[in-house]
Protein backbone atom coordinates (compact mmCIF):
# COMPACT_ATOMS: atom_id res chain seq x y z
CA UNK A 1 0.00 0.00 0.00
CA UNK A 2 3.11 2.24 0.99
CA UNK A 3 4.73 1.60 -2.50
CA UNK A 4 1.06 2.12 -4.07
CA UNK A 5 0.79 5.73 -2.88
CA UNK A 6 4.30 6.80 -3.45
CA UNK A 7 4.00 5.64 -7.27
CA UNK A 8 0.74 7.68 -7.33
CA UNK A 9 1.13 9.92 -4.86
CA UNK A 10 0.17 13.09 -7.58
CA UNK A 11 -3.27 11.86 -8.44
CA UNK A 12 -3.90 11.06 -4.84
CA UNK A 13 -2.70 14.67 -3.70
CA UNK A 14 -4.71 16.29 -6.44
CA UNK A 15 -7.75 13.53 -5.61
CA UNK A 16 -7.77 14.68 -1.72
CA UNK A 17 -7.61 18.83 -2.80
CA UNK A 18 -10.66 17.76 -5.32
CA UNK A 19 -12.52 16.24 -2.42
CA UNK A 20 -11.95 18.99 -0.01
CA UNK A 21 -13.19 21.43 -2.35
CA UNK A 22 -16.82 19.83 -3.23
CA UNK A 23 -17.34 19.12 0.79
CA UNK A 24 -16.79 23.00 1.16
CA UNK A 25 -18.73 23.55 -1.53
CA UNK A 26 -21.53 21.42 -0.20
CA UNK A 27 -21.74 21.78 3.27
CA UNK A 28 -18.78 24.05 5.03
CA UNK A 29 -18.96 27.20 3.10
CA UNK A 30 -15.66 28.49 3.29
CA UNK A 31 -14.49 29.50 -0.10
CA UNK A 32 -15.86 32.53 -1.99
CA UNK A 33 -17.29 31.27 -4.89
CA UNK A 34 -15.04 32.83 -7.36
CA UNK A 35 -12.60 30.50 -5.94
CA UNK A 36 -14.35 27.53 -6.29
CA UNK A 37 -15.14 28.45 -10.35
CA UNK A 38 -11.38 28.42 -10.82
CA UNK A 39 -10.85 25.06 -9.02
CA UNK A 40 -13.60 23.09 -10.54
CA UNK A 41 -12.94 24.43 -13.63
CA UNK A 42 -9.51 23.76 -13.75
CA UNK A 43 -9.53 20.25 -12.70
CA UNK A 44 -12.48 19.43 -14.96
CA UNK A 45 -10.47 21.06 -17.74
CA UNK A 46 -6.87 19.32 -16.83
CA UNK A 47 -8.59 15.85 -16.56
CA UNK A 48 -9.39 16.33 -20.36
CA UNK A 49 -6.38 17.36 -21.36
CA UNK A 50 -4.33 14.67 -19.37
CA UNK A 51 -6.46 11.78 -20.36
CA UNK A 52 -6.16 12.87 -24.10
CA UNK A 53 -2.13 12.88 -23.93
CA UNK A 54 -2.38 9.54 -21.39
CA UNK A 55 -4.93 7.84 -24.13
CA UNK A 56 -1.87 8.83 -26.85
CA UNK A 57 0.76 6.26 -25.20
CA UNK A 58 0.48 3.08 -27.19
CA UNK A 59 1.59 0.61 -23.87
CA UNK A 60 -1.98 1.08 -22.29
CA UNK A 61 -4.33 -1.58 -22.98
CA UNK A 62 -8.12 -0.64 -23.51
CA UNK A 63 -9.17 -1.89 -20.42
CA UNK A 64 -6.97 0.80 -18.59
CA UNK A 65 -7.96 3.40 -21.09
CA UNK A 66 -11.44 2.78 -20.07
CA UNK A 67 -10.85 2.64 -16.50
CA UNK A 68 -9.07 6.31 -16.75
CA UNK A 69 -12.33 7.61 -18.16
CA UNK A 70 -13.20 7.14 -14.61
CA UNK A 71 -12.16 10.14 -12.93
CA UNK A 72 -12.46 12.30 -16.34
CA UNK A 73 -16.38 11.23 -16.37
CA UNK A 74 -16.31 11.77 -12.57
CA UNK A 75 -15.25 15.60 -12.51
CA UNK A 76 -16.98 16.36 -15.55
CA UNK A 77 -20.58 15.56 -14.33
CA UNK A 78 -19.56 17.38 -10.75
CA UNK A 79 -18.87 20.35 -12.80
CA UNK A 80 -21.74 20.38 -14.78
CA UNK A 81 -23.99 20.28 -11.00
CA UNK A 82 -21.75 22.81 -9.26
CA UNK A 83 -21.85 25.01 -12.38
CA UNK A 84 -26.09 24.71 -12.93
CA UNK A 85 -26.15 25.19 -9.04
CA UNK A 86 -24.68 28.26 -9.35
CA UNK A 87 -25.92 29.81 -12.52
CA UNK A 88 -29.72 29.02 -10.66
CA UNK A 89 -30.39 26.29 -13.52
CA UNK A 90 -32.54 24.10 -11.34
CA UNK A 91 -33.72 21.56 -14.05
CA UNK A 92 -29.99 21.17 -14.94
CA UNK A 93 -28.93 20.48 -11.65
CA UNK A 94 -31.73 18.39 -10.67
CA UNK A 95 -31.15 15.95 -13.96
CA UNK A 96 -27.85 16.12 -13.67
CA UNK A 97 -27.38 14.91 -10.14
CA UNK A 98 -29.73 11.91 -11.47
CA UNK A 99 -28.38 11.39 -13.79
CA UNK A 100 -25.08 10.89 -12.75
CA UNK A 101 -25.98 8.96 -10.05
CA UNK A 102 -27.84 6.13 -12.78
CA UNK A 103 -24.46 6.11 -14.47
CA UNK A 104 -22.50 6.03 -11.63
CA UNK A 105 -24.49 2.96 -10.43
CA UNK A 106 -24.64 1.50 -14.05
CA UNK A 107 -21.02 1.56 -14.20
CA UNK A 108 -20.50 0.06 -10.42
CA UNK A 109 -22.43 -2.22 -11.31
CA UNK A 110 -20.87 -3.42 -14.71
CA UNK A 111 -18.14 -3.51 -12.88
CA UNK A 112 -18.62 -5.43 -10.68
CA UNK A 113 -20.81 -8.30 -12.12
CA UNK A 114 -16.94 -7.92 -14.74
CA UNK A 115 -14.90 -9.08 -11.56
CA UNK A 116 -17.41 -11.79 -10.42
CA UNK A 117 -17.07 -13.27 -13.69
CA UNK A 118 -13.52 -13.14 -13.95
CA UNK A 119 -13.39 -14.23 -10.42
CA UNK A 120 -15.50 -17.19 -11.29
CA UNK A 121 -13.61 -18.26 -14.27
CA UNK A 122 -10.42 -18.55 -12.31
CA UNK A 123 -11.81 -20.88 -9.78
CA UNK A 124 -13.30 -23.00 -12.28
CA UNK A 125 -10.16 -23.33 -14.00
CA UNK A 126 -8.48 -23.73 -10.37
CA UNK A 127 -10.67 -26.12 -9.50
CA UNK A 128 -10.12 -28.34 -12.83
CA UNK A 129 -6.34 -28.47 -12.28
CA UNK A 130 -6.78 -29.59 -9.08
CA UNK A 131 -9.38 -32.49 -9.61
CA UNK A 132 -9.13 -32.93 -13.06
CA UNK A 133 -12.37 -32.05 -13.59
CA UNK A 134 -14.14 -33.97 -11.00
CA UNK A 135 -16.89 -32.74 -8.78
CA UNK A 136 -15.02 -32.87 -5.04
CA UNK A 137 -17.09 -30.94 -2.81
CA UNK A 138 -18.11 -32.47 0.22
CA UNK A 139 -21.72 -33.08 0.72
CA UNK A 140 -21.64 -30.94 4.06
CA UNK A 141 -19.40 -28.23 2.93
CA UNK A 142 -20.55 -24.70 2.64
CA UNK A 143 -18.96 -22.81 0.03
CA UNK A 144 -19.80 -18.99 0.64
CA UNK A 145 -17.66 -17.37 -2.23
CA UNK A 146 -19.71 -15.39 -4.38
CA UNK A 147 -17.44 -16.07 -7.47
CA UNK A 148 -17.45 -19.99 -6.65
CA UNK A 149 -20.39 -21.45 -9.07
CA UNK A 150 -20.39 -24.34 -6.27
CA UNK A 151 -21.58 -21.56 -3.62
CA UNK A 152 -24.57 -23.23 -1.64
CA UNK A 153 -27.43 -20.73 -2.16
CA UNK A 154 -27.26 -21.21 -5.70
CA UNK A 155 -29.56 -23.72 -7.62
CA UNK A 156 -28.11 -26.35 -9.51
CA UNK A 157 -30.33 -25.85 -12.58
CA UNK A 158 -29.64 -22.02 -12.58
CA UNK A 159 -26.02 -21.09 -10.91
CA UNK A 160 -25.11 -18.72 -13.34
CA UNK A 161 -28.88 -16.80 -13.19
CA UNK A 162 -28.55 -17.14 -9.35
CA UNK A 163 -24.73 -15.51 -9.23
CA UNK A 164 -26.01 -12.60 -11.20
CA UNK A 165 -28.84 -11.98 -9.03
CA UNK A 166 -27.06 -12.31 -6.13
CA UNK A 167 -24.22 -9.77 -7.73
CA UNK A 168 -26.99 -7.16 -8.11
CA UNK A 169 -28.55 -7.47 -4.65
CA UNK A 170 -25.08 -7.47 -2.93
CA UNK A 171 -23.48 -4.78 -5.07
CA UNK A 172 -27.23 -2.29 -4.37
CA UNK A 173 -26.91 -3.17 -0.67
CA UNK A 174 -23.64 -1.86 -0.81
CA UNK A 175 -23.95 1.21 -2.95
CA UNK A 176 -27.34 2.04 -0.76
CA UNK A 177 -24.90 1.92 2.25
CA UNK A 178 -22.35 3.86 1.55
CA UNK A 179 -24.58 6.41 0.15
CA UNK A 180 -26.39 6.31 3.34
CA UNK A 181 -23.10 6.80 5.19
CA UNK A 182 -21.01 9.21 2.95
CA UNK A 183 -24.51 11.59 2.93
CA UNK A 184 -24.38 11.64 7.04
CA UNK A 185 -20.80 11.78 7.80
CA UNK A 186 -20.39 14.29 11.08
CA UNK A 187 -17.60 15.95 8.99
CA UNK A 188 -20.10 16.68 6.09
CA UNK A 189 -23.01 17.86 7.86
CA UNK A 190 -23.83 21.43 7.20
CA UNK A 191 -23.45 24.17 9.74
CA UNK A 192 -25.13 27.46 9.91
CA UNK A 193 -23.61 30.49 11.47
CA UNK A 194 -24.52 33.90 11.84
CA UNK A 195 -22.44 37.06 11.42
CA UNK A 196 -20.76 38.22 14.31
CA UNK A 197 -21.38 41.57 15.59
CA UNK A 198 -23.87 43.42 17.79
CA UNK A 199 -26.32 46.11 18.20
CA UNK A 200 -29.78 47.01 19.29
CA UNK A 201 -33.59 45.81 18.40
CA UNK A 202 -34.58 49.01 17.26
CA UNK A 203 -37.05 50.66 14.49
CA UNK A 204 -34.99 52.16 11.25
CA UNK A 205 -36.70 55.56 10.48
CA UNK A 206 -36.56 56.83 7.43
CA UNK A 207 -34.42 60.24 7.08
CA UNK A 208 -37.08 63.40 7.15
CA UNK A 209 -35.32 67.37 5.61
CA UNK A 210 -37.84 69.72 7.07
CA UNK A 211 -38.79 72.01 3.97
CA UNK A 212 -37.17 75.42 3.37
CA UNK A 213 -39.09 78.32 4.64
CA UNK A 214 -39.03 81.56 2.75
CA UNK A 215 -38.94 84.57 4.46
CA UNK A 216 -38.91 88.26 4.36
CA UNK A 217 -36.59 90.65 5.78
CA UNK A 218 -38.30 94.22 6.51
CA UNK A 219 -35.39 96.77 7.09
CA UNK A 220 -36.10 100.68 8.19
CA UNK A 221 -34.16 102.79 5.36
CA UNK A 222 -34.21 105.12 8.36
CA UNK A 223 -32.95 103.55 10.61
CA UNK A 224 -29.84 104.59 12.60
CA UNK A 225 -27.66 101.82 12.26
CA UNK A 226 -25.11 101.17 9.38
CA UNK A 227 -24.66 98.28 7.99
CA UNK A 228 -24.74 96.67 4.22
CA UNK A 229 -28.19 95.81 3.97
CA UNK A 230 -28.98 92.76 2.26
CA UNK A 231 -31.13 92.50 -1.06
CA UNK A 232 -35.29 92.90 -0.35
CA UNK A 233 -35.90 89.73 -1.80
CA UNK A 234 -36.51 86.13 -0.81
CA UNK A 235 -34.01 84.80 1.52
CA UNK A 236 -33.76 81.13 1.70
CA UNK A 237 -33.39 79.93 5.71
CA UNK A 238 -30.86 77.40 6.42
CA UNK A 239 -32.04 74.39 8.80
CA UNK A 240 -30.22 71.40 9.77
CA UNK A 241 -31.68 68.02 8.38
CA UNK A 242 -34.01 65.60 10.61
CA UNK A 243 -32.17 62.53 10.54
CA UNK A 244 -32.72 59.04 12.11
CA UNK A 245 -30.76 58.19 15.32
CA UNK A 246 -27.89 56.15 13.87
CA UNK A 247 -29.02 52.52 15.29
CA UNK A 248 -26.56 49.51 14.75
CA UNK A 249 -29.17 47.06 13.68
CA UNK A 250 -28.21 43.69 15.56
CA UNK A 251 -28.21 42.09 18.97
CA UNK A 252 -25.62 41.47 21.92
CA UNK A 253 -22.06 43.13 22.04
CA UNK A 254 -19.66 42.76 19.18
CA UNK A 255 -17.81 44.87 16.56
CA UNK A 256 -19.92 45.99 13.75
CA UNK A 257 -23.57 45.19 12.60
CA UNK A 258 -24.44 41.61 13.40
CA UNK A 259 -25.48 39.47 16.23
CA UNK A 260 -22.93 38.47 19.52
CA UNK A 261 -23.56 34.48 18.69
CA UNK A 262 -22.14 34.86 14.96
CA UNK A 263 -18.41 33.96 14.04
CA UNK A 264 -16.63 36.14 11.80
CA UNK A 265 -17.73 33.99 8.58
CA UNK A 266 -21.01 33.39 9.30
CA UNK A 267 -23.68 34.80 7.15
CA UNK A 268 -27.23 35.42 6.92
CA UNK A 269 -28.76 33.11 4.34
CA UNK A 270 -32.16 32.15 3.16
CA UNK A 271 -32.98 28.77 2.85
CA UNK A 272 -36.39 27.27 1.64
CA UNK A 273 -38.12 23.62 2.21
CA UNK A 274 -38.50 21.33 -0.18
CA UNK A 275 -41.74 18.95 0.25
CA UNK A 276 -43.71 16.24 -1.45
CA UNK A 277 -46.90 17.09 -2.76
CA UNK A 278 -47.09 20.71 -4.69
CA UNK A 279 -45.25 23.69 -6.19
CA UNK A 280 -42.75 24.27 -3.11
CA UNK A 281 -40.04 25.84 -5.62
CA UNK A 282 -43.06 28.75 -6.30
CA UNK A 283 -40.73 32.31 -7.23
CA UNK A 284 -38.28 30.20 -7.14
CA UNK A 285 -36.24 31.16 -9.85
CA UNK A 286 -37.26 34.57 -10.44
CA UNK A 287 -35.26 36.07 -7.95
CA UNK A 288 -37.51 36.13 -4.95
CA UNK A 289 -36.00 34.68 -2.23
CA UNK A 290 -32.47 36.17 -3.40
CA UNK A 291 -34.05 39.79 -3.91
CA UNK A 292 -35.38 39.40 -0.35
CA UNK A 293 -32.04 38.30 0.94
CA UNK A 294 -30.23 41.80 -0.99
CA UNK A 295 -32.39 43.70 0.36
CA UNK A 296 -32.33 42.15 3.64
CA UNK A 297 -28.17 42.92 3.87
CA UNK A 298 -28.47 46.50 2.05
CA UNK A 299 -31.30 47.11 5.03
CA UNK A 300 -29.27 45.90 8.19
CA UNK A 301 -26.03 45.69 6.97
CA UNK A 302 -25.64 42.26 8.05
CA UNK A 303 -23.45 39.73 5.84
CA UNK A 304 -25.15 38.01 3.76
CA UNK A 305 -25.05 34.83 1.46
CA UNK A 306 -24.25 35.01 -2.16
CA UNK A 307 -26.89 32.68 -3.06
CA UNK A 308 -30.36 30.99 -1.87
CA UNK A 309 -30.72 27.60 -1.11
CA UNK A 310 -33.14 25.05 -0.34
CA UNK A 311 -33.14 21.54 1.57
CA UNK A 312 -35.11 18.84 1.83
CA UNK A 313 -36.97 18.07 5.19
CA UNK A 314 -35.06 15.18 5.74
CA UNK A 315 -31.59 17.43 4.89
CA UNK A 316 -33.18 19.22 7.84
CA UNK A 317 -31.51 16.52 9.81
CA UNK A 318 -27.63 17.61 8.93
CA UNK A 319 -28.25 20.87 10.90
CA UNK A 320 -26.75 20.33 14.20
CA UNK A 321 -28.13 21.70 17.17
CA UNK A 322 -26.81 25.32 18.13
CA UNK A 323 -25.48 25.74 14.14
CA UNK A 324 -28.90 25.13 12.53
CA UNK A 325 -31.11 28.07 10.76
CA UNK A 326 -32.86 30.50 12.43
CA UNK A 327 -35.67 30.36 10.29
CA UNK A 328 -36.65 27.98 7.03
CA UNK A 329 -39.23 29.53 4.13
CA UNK A 330 -41.89 27.83 2.88
CA UNK A 331 -44.50 28.60 0.17
CA UNK A 332 -46.84 26.83 -2.34
CA UNK A 333 -50.61 27.10 -3.57
CA UNK A 334 -50.88 23.28 -4.09
CA UNK A 335 -50.79 20.27 -1.03
CA UNK A 336 -48.57 19.53 1.16
CA UNK A 337 -47.88 16.15 1.87
CA UNK A 338 -45.22 14.82 4.75
CA UNK A 339 -44.66 11.62 6.48
CA UNK A 340 -44.62 10.76 10.13
CA UNK A 341 -40.75 11.29 9.87
CA UNK A 342 -40.82 14.42 7.82
CA UNK A 343 -43.41 15.99 10.85
CA UNK A 344 -40.98 14.41 13.49
CA UNK A 345 -37.67 16.41 11.70
CA UNK A 346 -40.17 19.47 11.47
CA UNK A 347 -41.04 19.29 15.28
CA UNK A 348 -37.64 18.72 15.95
CA UNK A 349 -36.09 21.59 14.11
CA UNK A 350 -38.78 23.79 15.65
CA UNK A 351 -38.40 22.73 19.59
CA UNK A 352 -34.95 21.70 19.99
CA UNK A 353 -33.08 23.74 17.49
CA UNK A 354 -35.28 26.55 18.43
CA UNK A 355 -35.80 27.29 14.56
CA UNK A 356 -38.75 29.23 12.79
CA UNK A 357 -40.91 28.59 9.98
CA UNK A 358 -42.03 31.45 7.78
CA UNK A 359 -44.88 30.65 5.97
CA UNK A 360 -46.41 32.16 2.82
CA UNK A 361 -50.08 31.07 0.90
CA UNK A 362 -48.48 31.61 -2.55
CA UNK A 363 -51.88 31.25 -4.08
CA UNK A 364 -54.73 29.69 -2.81
CA UNK A 365 -57.29 28.96 0.17
CA UNK A 366 -56.42 25.31 -0.01
CA UNK A 367 -52.86 25.75 0.44
CA UNK A 368 -54.21 28.10 3.64
CA UNK A 369 -55.98 24.77 5.09
CA UNK A 370 -52.62 22.68 4.23
CA UNK A 371 -50.25 24.70 6.40
CA UNK A 372 -52.79 24.76 9.17
CA UNK A 373 -53.48 21.08 9.07
CA UNK A 374 -49.30 20.62 8.77
CA UNK A 375 -48.77 22.58 11.67
CA UNK A 376 -51.70 21.07 13.61
CA UNK A 377 -49.43 17.92 13.54
CA UNK A 378 -46.04 18.85 14.31
CA UNK A 379 -47.44 20.90 17.75
CA UNK A 380 -50.89 19.71 18.18
CA UNK A 381 -50.94 21.20 21.82
CA UNK A 382 -50.65 24.48 20.17
CA UNK A 383 -52.83 26.63 18.82
CA UNK A 384 -52.78 29.41 16.11
CA UNK A 385 -53.45 33.05 17.23
CA UNK A 386 -53.46 35.89 15.20
CA UNK A 387 -50.30 38.32 15.16
CA UNK A 388 -50.82 41.63 16.31
CA UNK A 389 -49.38 44.98 14.36
CA UNK A 390 -47.65 46.11 17.79
CA UNK A 391 -45.54 42.73 17.88
CA UNK A 392 -41.79 43.23 17.51
CA UNK A 393 -41.93 41.26 14.07
CA UNK A 394 -44.22 43.66 13.39
CA UNK A 395 -42.54 46.67 14.83
CA UNK A 396 -38.74 45.79 14.58
CA UNK A 397 -36.96 46.71 12.63
CA UNK A 398 -39.80 48.22 10.80
CA UNK A 399 -43.10 50.04 12.07
CA UNK A 400 -45.75 48.09 9.91
CA UNK A 401 -48.61 49.69 9.39
CA UNK A 402 -50.64 47.37 8.39
CA UNK A 403 -50.33 43.90 6.60
CA UNK A 404 -49.07 43.81 2.78
CA UNK A 405 -50.07 41.80 0.68
CA UNK A 406 -50.46 40.94 -2.95
CA UNK A 407 -53.72 38.86 -2.97
CA UNK A 408 -55.58 38.24 0.39
CA UNK A 409 -55.43 33.90 -0.46
CA UNK A 410 -55.47 33.28 3.07
CA UNK A 411 -57.18 36.20 4.80
CA UNK A 412 -56.15 39.44 6.06
CA UNK A 413 -54.32 38.55 9.32
CA UNK A 414 -50.63 36.91 10.13
CA UNK A 415 -50.70 33.76 11.90
CA UNK A 416 -48.54 32.75 14.92
CA UNK A 417 -47.73 29.60 16.69
CA UNK A 418 -46.24 30.49 20.22
CA UNK A 419 -43.80 28.11 22.09
CA UNK A 420 -42.81 29.82 24.96
CA UNK A 421 -43.38 33.71 24.06
CA UNK A 422 -41.89 33.36 20.99
CA UNK A 423 -43.19 32.79 17.68
CA UNK A 424 -41.72 29.52 15.99
CA UNK A 425 -43.79 29.61 12.76
CA UNK A 426 -45.17 32.79 11.36
CA UNK A 427 -47.82 32.74 8.46
CA UNK A 428 -48.32 35.49 5.91
CA UNK A 429 -52.09 34.70 4.11
CA UNK A 430 -50.66 36.79 0.84
CA UNK A 431 -47.78 35.58 -1.14
CA UNK A 432 -45.62 38.46 0.17
CA UNK A 433 -42.99 36.02 -1.93
CA UNK A 434 -44.63 37.35 -5.18
CA UNK A 435 -43.98 40.75 -3.64
CA UNK A 436 -40.33 40.70 -3.54
CA UNK A 437 -40.22 38.73 -7.09
CA UNK A 438 -38.97 40.10 -9.84
CA UNK A 439 -41.58 42.99 -11.33
CA UNK A 440 -43.50 42.84 -7.34
CA UNK A 441 -46.78 41.20 -9.42
CA UNK A 442 -47.43 44.35 -10.18
CA UNK A 443 -48.68 45.93 -7.19
CA UNK A 444 -47.86 49.48 -6.21
CA UNK A 445 -44.39 50.46 -4.77
CA UNK A 446 -45.99 51.05 -1.21
CA UNK A 447 -47.37 47.32 -1.09
CA UNK A 448 -44.17 46.02 -2.44
CA UNK A 449 -42.07 48.19 -0.16
CA UNK A 450 -44.25 47.32 3.04
CA UNK A 451 -43.80 43.79 1.88
CA UNK A 452 -39.42 43.74 1.85
CA UNK A 453 -39.78 45.41 5.45
CA UNK A 454 -41.97 42.74 6.57
CA UNK A 455 -39.68 40.39 5.26
CA UNK A 456 -36.62 42.10 7.12
CA UNK A 457 -38.61 41.88 10.09
CA UNK A 458 -39.51 37.94 10.27
CA UNK A 459 -35.56 37.05 8.94
CA UNK A 460 -34.42 39.55 11.87
CA UNK A 461 -36.87 38.45 14.01
CA UNK A 462 -36.01 34.74 13.90
CA UNK A 463 -31.96 35.41 14.49
CA UNK A 464 -32.06 37.20 17.38
CA UNK A 465 -34.63 35.03 19.45
CA UNK A 466 -31.80 32.38 18.14
CA UNK A 467 -28.91 34.22 18.78
CA UNK A 468 -31.18 34.88 22.39
CA UNK A 469 -31.08 30.94 22.88
CA UNK A 470 -27.34 30.59 22.24
CA UNK A 471 -26.62 32.94 25.24
CA UNK A 472 -29.00 31.16 27.36
CA UNK A 473 -27.52 28.23 26.59
CA UNK A 474 -23.35 29.42 26.82
CA UNK A 475 -24.72 30.57 30.19
CA UNK A 476 -25.93 27.41 31.64
CA UNK A 477 -22.57 26.00 30.36
CA UNK A 478 -20.87 28.87 32.57
CA UNK A 479 -23.18 28.35 35.67
CA UNK A 480 -22.72 24.51 35.33
CA UNK A 481 -18.78 24.63 34.88
CA UNK A 482 -18.66 26.91 37.57
CA UNK A 483 -20.63 24.40 39.94
CA UNK A 484 -18.99 21.47 39.17
CA UNK A 485 -15.97 23.73 39.92
CA UNK A 486 -16.79 24.76 43.24
CA UNK A 487 -17.70 21.05 43.95
CA UNK A 488 -14.14 20.14 43.25
CA UNK A 489 -12.36 22.53 45.30
CA UNK A 490 -14.57 21.80 48.01
CA UNK A 491 -14.22 18.10 48.07
CA UNK A 492 -10.30 19.21 47.65
CA UNK A 493 -11.20 20.90 51.08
Amino acid sequence: MKEWLQQHRTPVILGGVWMLFWADWSAWYFSPTILLWLVFTAFAAGIWIWWFRWAKKQNFTKVQQRWALVPVVLLSWQWVVFSSSELGLRLVTKFATLGGLIVLFGAGLATAVWYVEKWSRAYAAQARAVTGGVDRTLPDQRIWNLANLEAWYFRRKARKLDQSGWTFVLYSLIFILLFLILSNLPGCREIYEMPAGGGEQAQLQVVKIQKVVKKKLVINPFSSIIFNPPPIEDIKMQFEKLTKHAYQVGYGQGEGSGFSGGTNRGKVRFIRIEYAGGDWDQDFGVGSDLNMLLEYGIRTGHKINDKTESRTIGQLKNFPVGKSPPFLYMTGQRNISMSNSDIEVLREYITDKHGMIFGDNGGSRGWHSQFFAMMQKVLPKVKPVRVPLDHPIHTTPYQIPFLPYVAPHGGKDAWGWVVDGRLVAYYHPGDIGDAWADGHAGVKREIWEYCYQLGTNVIFYSHVEYNKWLDSQNKDSDKAGKSDAGKASSSED
